[in-house]
């Protein structure tokens, strides 16, 4: 199905593998190739971009932009199986599969801030060294996981070791690839 769009508004959106910030014009004519953890992957003349889900009115589709409200932060550590459901919203935006699924997310550890509320450190990896898209995916970590209730804080690190295959994408991940 083509789903090809016209840009009410200027963007701005990451090149895809590069992760090079750029800004596509009003005007411009795209096609939407993914709809992957509420951002858009489009196809122009001059490649293809990844454009957050908060700029997606560009598009024509409805912003929805969800936050944990304050009260949710109540000093109760986050809900481990929250954590991980946040972090099945965060995709490579040219692979089909979730960041958990693909296997990429090697740690969550959970510490009390002596300022109240909770800190998350997630180490995680790419696909590929090179993936220029690596610190665009690691911010749409972050922010998931700053959704949580019981998160005040995320920081995600991108580690090279141990390197990773392809033995570590779920069953439900090859699935998807069709790798089974």
């Amino acid at each position: 199905m083509d789903d090809t769009r016209t840009l009410s508004r200027e963007v701005e959106a990451t090149l895809i593998p590069q992760g090079t910030p750029m800004s596509l014009p009003e005007g411009e004519t795209v096609t939407i190739t993914h709809r992957l953890g509420g951002n858009f992957t489009v196809m122009t003349h001059n490649g293809m971009f990844r454009i957050k889900g908060v700029d997606g009115d560009a598009l024509g589709e409805d912003v929805t932009e969800a936050a944990a409200s304050e009260d949710e932060h109540d000093g109760s550590p986050p809900e481990k199986d929250a954590l991980w459901e946040a972090l099945k919203k965060v995709f490579d935006p040219e692979i089909p599969v979730n960041i958990v699924d693909l296997g990429l997310v090697y740690s969550l550890n959970t510490k009390e801030r002596l300022e109240g509320g909770h800190k998350l450190d997630m180490d995680m990896t790419l696909t590929a060294p090179g993936c220029g898209m690596g610190p665009a995916i690691a911010e749409d970590a972050k922010g998931q996981l700053e959704r949580v209730p019981g998160v005040s804080e995320a920081e995600v690190n991108i580690v090279w070791d141990p390197p990773w295959n392809q033995d570590m994408i779920s069953e439900e991940g090859k699935m998807v690839l069709g790798l089974v």
